[in-house]
């Protein structure tokens, strides 16, 4: 017992919701980590997997608060009368600085935030966000072309390699 803990990192089994259709619509450009403000019963549902971040959006209102939006929690099953709304905007907790320049960011022409995973971090829950400027249908085509084109590249590899 050496008496070290050991860090994980944001291994698959840590991840509790993903938003896979993000890297195929958007081109993703930066991206950061931020808390979440939830109640009681929508971390237990969202530790039993309840929860959907695809419909999702990240907005800074003029208090410079971000807010998590259109993700939903469904209600935990075993929860009372105190049971959460399953459509509630929910706080983002990052700093002052960051909230700032991602704000500016966004403004940009073609710039919006995007939810990417909801994931478990030393105890607590965690979302990953990003900056990303919305792919056309032409870049989407490419992006699928580059991607079979790789993949035939390196079956032809393994094929000829054995």
């Amino acid at each position: 017992m050496s008496g070290k803990k050991k860090k994980k990192s944001v291994g698959v089994d840590n991840v509790l919701a993903s938003n896979r259709k993000a890297g195929r619509d958007y081109q993703l450009l930066e991206s950061w980590e931020a808390g979440l403000v939830l109640t009681g019963t929508e971390v237990k549902a969202i530790k039993l997997g309840h929860v959907s971040i695809q419909e999702g959006y990240v907005q800074i209102d003029d208090r410079m608060e971000a807010w998590l939006g259109g993700s939903t929690v469904q209600p935990y099953e075993h929860g009372n009368i105190f049971n959460h709304r399953t459509d509630r905007e929910r706080k983002l907790l990052m700093h002052r600085k960051e909230i700032e320049r991602l704000h500016g960011k966004s403004r940009e022409k073609g710039l919006t935030i995007v939810p990417l995973k909801l994931y478990l971090a030393h105890g607590k829950i965690k979302l990953k966000l990003a900056l990303g400027r919305g792919k056309d249908v032409v870049d989407k085509r490419e992006t699928i072309k580059k991607r079979e084109s790789d993949r035939d590249a390196r079956r032809a590899m393994r094929n000829h390699n054995q």
